[in-house]
C-alpha cells in the first residue's frame, strides 16, 4: 500500500478544515467553492484535482470519520474474539475516535444545524452495524425484526453521544467507557432475563 502523498495529505486537511469552519456558520448548500478555497488557502484549480464539488469535500471527509468509527465500534469485537461478554471497559475505543474528531461532532450534533446530518451519519452507522450483524452470524430471537433491532442500536451510540456532547464533552473518555460497559452489562443481564 502506498503512502498518499504529503501535499495531497495537506490540501485535504486544508479543505476539511475550512469546511468545519463554514459549516459552524451556514449550511452545505450554501457554501460555495470560492469561499472554501479561500479559507483554505488553495487555487480552485488544486480543489477540482481533488473534489467535484463542496459536497465531494463533505462526503469524503464524512467517509474518513466512518471509517474510523468504523474501527473503533469494532475493535473490542477483535479483541474478545466475538465473545463480547469478555469485554472491558478500556477496550470500548468509540469515544476516543468521537474526540479525535470532537470538531465535527460538534457540527453534527448542534441543535441549529439541519437533522440531514445526523441522519447522515446514522444512516451510515446503521449500515456497519448491519454489516456486523450478519458478518459475525449474531442470532436475533424471532420476534425481534432485525432493521428494528439495528437502528435501536444506532441511536442507543449516537445517544450517548449527543448526550456527551450537550455535556460538552467534560466526562472523561474513561468514565464514559466505564457507563457504556456498565449500560451494556445491564443489557446482557436482560437478555439472561428472556
Amino acid at each position: 500500500m502506498r503512502k498518499k502523498d504529503l501535499r495531497i495529505t495537506k490540501t485535504e486537511e486544508s479543505l476539511r478544515h475550512a469546511l468545519l469552519q463554514l459549516l459552524k456558520k451556514k449550511p452545505l448548500e450554501a457554501i460555495t467553492i470560492a469561499e472554501l478555497c479561500r479559507l483554505a488557502n488553495i487555487n480552485r484549480g488544486t480543489f477540482y484535482l481533488h473534489y467535484k464539488d463542496v459536497h465531494g469535500v463533505f462526503k469524503h471527509y464524512l467517509e474518513v470519520i466512518v471509517e474510523d468509527f468504523r474501527l473503533s465500534y469494532s475493535e473490542p469485537y477483535y479483541k474478545t474474539n466475538f465473545h463480547i461478554n469478555n469485554l472491558e471497559a478500556d477496550m470500548i475505543k468509540i469515544f476516543d475516535h468521537v474526540k479525535k474528531y470532537q470538531d465535527f461532532y460538534q457540527i453534527i450534533f448542534d441543535e441549529n444545524i439541519p437533522m440531514m446530518y445526523y441522519y447522515l451519519l446514522f444512516d451510515t452507522i446503521r449500515s456497519f452495524m448491519e454489516d456486523s450483524l450478519h458478518e459475525n452470524h449474531n442470532e436475533i430471537q424471532s420476534d425481534i425484526q432485525t432493521d428494528y433491532l439495528i437502528s435501536y442500536q444506532s441511536n442507543a451510540i449516537l445517544g450517548i453521544l449527543m448526550e456527551w456532547h450537550r455535556q460538552q464533552y467534560k466526562t472523561s473518555i474513561e468514565e464514559l467507557n466505564q457507563q457504556l460497559f456498565h449500560i451494556l452489562s445491564i443489557n446482557s443481564t436482560f437478555d439472561k432475563i428472556e
